[in-house]
């Protein structure tokens, strides 16, 4: 996601826009490299593969040991991806005049949208023809729908950002008019969801929160990008300690399960939707990350530390979709060949094997991220900036973003072989919107080639 990357940089999901001679914020960056690392250590050490009598299976870490769902509350980092998306999102609107310019606010879209989707296209494509070969292989159902769900459950985050994406220009539209007021009431909205999914039991009106509970991390990015946030240092404290409270309170009352990663089957769930308990501990722990700033951008000044942060910002993006592919290739070669022995979770041996089956994995996501890094088109001068278009078409990239937001969220619920194949209404969804997204591009390259004469005259 650094700056001068190639065009489908890793910064589609927690894009920095950063141009040349512009200075890089080194927190924010930090943060999106320190949140990234948490989540794939966290995925690869609570995923626990097993293989018996000829069959794969998956161990439920987060039940099998009685303590680790209060480990959670230390992985939990899903709201900073949401906070510093939101302070880039802020800086690249704000740096374009709030869409004032004639064109800017579509292209602005326009960029985004093709920025995050490109990406994850690459990641889709390989994961379908995966599924497909192995199916046509003679794989087994249950193992291509364990492994197609292995490989698509942490793809729901990014129909969520492409949506509040999309809504930038409203959103922080009501920022510049209400501030703080925004987030707050978006929380509240989210606890009154809440209570009504618990007295009522309608599951279905929850799925509001994603909206609601990440959009609040989301706008109180904004707030921090443009200082607003920060003009009384106490604030971002105060916010740590109202969120601090409820979150406490909210779990003593025994109303919300103790982890803070979803588990399937369960009847309350903290992150599908997002509740309100999880909203109170991202405001904690973003009102405290947002107060420790400035002492931890002292330490980024450091020329080798934030060399080291630097490129690994630039890789975000591609390690957060190819984080899982690693996993089962390493259940693959490392289990039925006995390579790697099969303890008992929670076990000592299990324990003392933990660092050998992450070093396994990192070494196996070594090459997809050079491969991913290699088709990648390179950038061209001048592509981070925005060109201005006569016209844009933002009903098409709504509607693309709306196909490929339902065929995300479809793939990261059911996998990428949910009946041991892949599930033709999201193939075709996505592949529709990818579609619609690339006559968009190409009516938009259509339109600034057709102004240039008149231009130039």
């Amino acid at each position: 996601m650094g700056g001068g990357g190639p065009a489908w940089q890793d910064d589609g999901c927690v894009e920095s826009d950063s141009g040349p001679g512009q200075v890089r914020d080194r927190y924010v960056d930090f943060l999106r490299v320190a949140a990234i690392g948490a989540v794939v250590f966290g995925h690869w050490l609570v995923t626990s593969l097993t293989y018996r009598n000829g069959g794969f299976a998956a161990a439920n870490v987060l039940r099998d040991i009685s303590w680790a769902p209060w480990v959670t509350w230390g992985f939990q980092v899903m709201p900073i991806f949401f906070l510093v998306g939101g302070f880039a999102a802020g800086y690249s609107w704000n740096a374009g005049g709030r869409g004032r310019e004639p064109g800017y606010g579509p292209q602005w879209l326009r960029r985004r949208a093709v920025r995050l989707l490109g990406p994850t296209t690459w990641y889709v494509v390989a994961a379908l023809v995966a599924m497909s070969v192995a199916e046509t292989a003679g794989a087994p159902a249950d193992t291509l729908s364990l492994a197609g769900w292995a490989i698509a459950l942490h793809l729901w985050f990014l129909p969520v950002y492409l949506l509040l994406t999309l809504l930038t220009p409203a959103l922080y539209s009501l920022h510049r008019r209400y501030g703080l007021a925004v987030p707050v009431a978006m929380a509240l909205l989210g606890a009154g969801i809440d209570v009504l999914v618990l007295n009522s039991h309608v599951k279905a009106v929850g799925w509001l929160n994603y909206l609601l509970v990440w959009g609040a991390a989301y706008q109180l990015g904004f707030g921090w990008q443009d200082g607003s946030l920060t003009l009384r240092r106490r604030t971002p404290l105060l916010i740590a300690g109202v969120g601090a409270a409820a979150f406490i309170a909210l779990e003593w009352s025994g109303l919300f399960p103790v982890s803070l990663i979803g588990e399937q089957g369960e009847q309350i769930n903290n992150t599908a939707p997002p509740s309100v308990a999880l909203a109170a501990y991202g405001a904690a722990q973003l009102g405290a990350l947002i107060a420790l700033a400035p002492l931890v951008t002292r330490w980024l000044r450091r020329e080798r530390v934030w060399h080291v942060i630097e490129a690994c910002n630039t890789e975000v993006m591609t390690v957060y979709l190819w984080q899982m592919l690693p996993v089962v290739l390493g259940g693959v070669l490392l289990y039925p060949t006995r390579w790697m022995p099969q303890p008992t979770v929670g076990s000592a041996e299990w324990w003392f094997l933990r660092p050998a089956w992450m070093a396994a994995l990192a070494l196996l996501l070594a090459p997809l991220v050079v491969m991913s890094r290699r088709i990648r088109r390179p950038a061209r001068p001048g592509s981070g900036a925005v060109e201005r278009a006569p016209r844009g078409f933002p009903p098409l990239l709504w509607a693309a973003s709306g196909l490929t937001s339902f065929a995300l969220a479809r793939f990261a619920i059911a996998g990428f072989a949910p009946d041991g194949r892949p599930p033709v209404e999201a193939v075709v969804a996505y592949t529709a919107g990818v579609l619609l997204v690339t006559v968009d591009v190409l009516l938009r390259r259509r339109d600034r080639l057709s102004s240039q004469p008149a231009a130039t005259a």
